[in-house]
């Protein structure tokens, strides 16, 4: 397969990360946490992540992991994940002794909910079924190196469960993701 040229991948990265944050400003007010939406990966536009990402684009995979596979890591990642709150590896804590995950604040776990909803439509197309989020998670995301604290993984569990069996609109109602919310923080909270 011919490689693209960069104009033409310039221009295709700005469209991906213009679809993807389309996608999940359109979940996030769903949700009713549509100011999230709106600032939603606008770190992508800053230098350090969008040369890179433009770099490796192919149009099939995140550049992110393409970029990994090719140095071993990937600076734009180290810089986004530091300055989107929505990611479980910014909410990583450290001791001298230990590394520890806190949950996330509900602003940014319902953000999270629908990032990876939003990643999965724009990377699957027509084949995207509501199903597809908590696969991804259960046998992907979840089981994987990232330190995730056990109400977030709850959390997690319970909404993407709940979209793959009665759809976004059950999944992502903002009565519900609160109700979720509450409860789990309860069961988790510090006596």
């Amino acid at each position: 397969m011919k490689e693209l040229s960069l104009p033409v991948k310039i221009w295709k990265h700005f469209c991906l990360v213009n679809k993807h944050r389309w996608y999940v400003f359109r979940l996030s007010i769903k949700a009713g946490i549509p100011w999230r939406g709106l600032l939603h990966d606008l770190s992508k536009y800053s230098p350090t992540e969008f040369f890179e990402s433009v770099k490796y684009y192919n149009g099939k995979r995140s550049p992110l992991h393409v970029c990994r596979e090719d140095k071993g890591y990937s600076l734009s990642w180290l810089h986004h994940k530091g300055r989107n709150k929505h990611h479980f590896e910014y909410w990583e804590d450290i001791s001298k002794t230990q590394r520890f995950p806190v949950f996330l604040p509900y602003q940014y776990i319902v953000e999270a909910v629908c990032d990876k909803i939003a990643a999965g439509m724009v990377y699957n197309g027509k084949d995207w079924n509501q199903k597809e989020p908590f696969e991804y998670w259960t046998n992907i995301e979840k089981p994987g190196p990232v330190l995730k604290h056990p109400a977030t993984i709850e959390f997690m569990d319970s909404v993407l469960k709940k979209i793959a069996d009665d759809g976004l609109d059950a999944g992502l109602n903002p009565k519900y993701l609160k109700k979720m919310y509450a409860d789990v923080s309860n069961k988790y909270s510090k006596k």
